[in-house]
């Protein structure tokens, strides 16, 4: 597999990083609306969740999720996109094509900076890109057997990685700048390669029995959460030396997870799937040391502690528990601490926002915020609900 890359003056530091995205983007071209009948192709946050991006049949959009207010869109010609991947709130873009009628193709990642209206650089592949993901230093663009990292700052290509078939495009990585780490799926069925590259290390975890369907990862690469795609179990484990530090339910019947995501304090994870429920979990991993020296410099992985008991909230268990290992596992399991409710129907992602709230954006178009009792847990409390994409412009 090769690429190319064009480069047109060479990319330059996403500017405006801390800046609000109404300021880093230019006001859309006229003569495209709702009217025009756009559909809705893909839908995405970004790093830190504070916003969330849409591709449309017609181009992209970019919303604010708390308080909830579009404040961008551009509208094209010539189609829209299926990868729409934002720099946190920064004016810097990659975007693939997709969708109905694109002209822009979906081997080609175009790197888009608002700041001058077009298109700095350009990378194409012989196959499908299944994903883009954006860190100040690196580009990352997922194949589906194959993993390509570059330099943001020169556009040189530092790694190449090998991995299993992977159609979604699963990729994470850390944010933090005093760590650089990856997640990807292995060669191996279940597996997940992480590559700390600051170490010069690469940590191979067993992480299922299936093939992995979705994870993700602390901003500071510490933690890793998977899930198969029996969809049945949600699992964390310790980046550095691979060690499994919590087991979690989501319950006894296959489920394709759509979501998974951990809250900036390392208290929560919520989990989307197509069985129409958003399960929030309360997790017992604590990170210490996170004002002290970076993990670069970390020979072990003294940077994470053993589990400990939340503050607030913990998982309900089976009353079956004090059988465990004589009884099937999930008599023994830890459940969702809270739940809500949504359509069946399509995709859904859930993120994590401020003060006990969580905020889950739609395939159909829709916007939710729900806020759950961290000492109770139970049925989450419906705050928002907003529909981004008129139901008419729908597929």
């Amino acid at each position: 597999m090769t690429s190319t890359v064009s480069n047109s003056q060479g990319i330059l530091q996403p500017r405006g990083y801390e800046a609000r995205i109404t300021g880093a983007f230019r006001s859309p071209e006229p003569g495209f609306g709702d009217s025009d009948g756009a559909e809705l192709v893909s839908v995405s946050w970004n790093q830190d969740y504070t916003c969330f991006a849409s591709g449309t049949s017609h181009g992209f959009r970019i919303y604010n999720s708390e308080p909830f207010k579009e404040t961008f869109r551009r509208e094209l010609k010539d189609g829209g996109f299926k990868i729409v991947e934002m720099l946190f709130r920064s004016n810097i873009l990659a975007l693939v094509g997709g969708g109905p009628n694109s002209q822009y193709p979906s081997n080609k990642v175009l790197i888009w900076d608002d700041h001058q209206s077009r298109c700095i650089s350009e990378f194409s592949f012989r196959s499908e890109i299944r994903a883009v993901k954006l860190r100040r230093d690196r580009i990352v663009v997922v194949l589906e057997h194959k993993i390509y990292v570059y330099n943001f700052m020169d556009l040189r290509l530092l790694h190449q990685i090998e991995n299993l078939a992977n159609p979604r495009g699963l990729c994470c990585l850390s944010h933090h700048m005093n760590t650089s780490v990856l997640a990807c799926p292995g060669v191996r069925r279940g597996e997940v390669r992480v590559e700390h590259f600051g170490l010069n290390m690469v940590q191979i975890i067993n992480a299922h029995d299936s093939n992995i369907a979705c994870m993700t990862m602390t901003l500071d690469g510490l933690l890793l959460a998977t899930a198969s795609t029996k969809g049945t179990l949600i699992r964390i484990f310790n980046t550095m030396d691979g060690t499994r530090l919590q087991e979690v339910r989501r319950g006894t019947d296959r489920a394709d997870i759509y979501s998974i995501a951990l809250s900036p304090n390392v208290q929560w994870l919520a989990v989307s799937s197509d069985k129409g429920t958003v399960h929030i979990f309360s997790l017992r991993v604590r990170v210490s040391g996170e004002d002290s020296h970076s993990i670069e410099h970390e020979t072990s992985s003294n940077s994470l502690q053993g589990l400990v008991t939340p503050a607030s909230g913990v998982n309900p268990g089976s009353s079956f528990s004090f059988l465990r290992g004589v009884l099937p596992r999930y008599f023994s399991s830890e459940w969702s601490f809270a739940q809500f409710h949504v359509p069946e129907v399509t995709q859904f992602f859930a993120a994590f926002g401020a003060e006990n709230t969580i905020a889950i954006i739609g395939m159909d178009g829709s916007f939710y915020r729900c806020s759950f009792d961290p000492v109770n847990g139970g049925e989450m409390t419906q705050l928002e609900y907003v529909r981004f994409l008129k139901p008419e412009t729908l597929r």
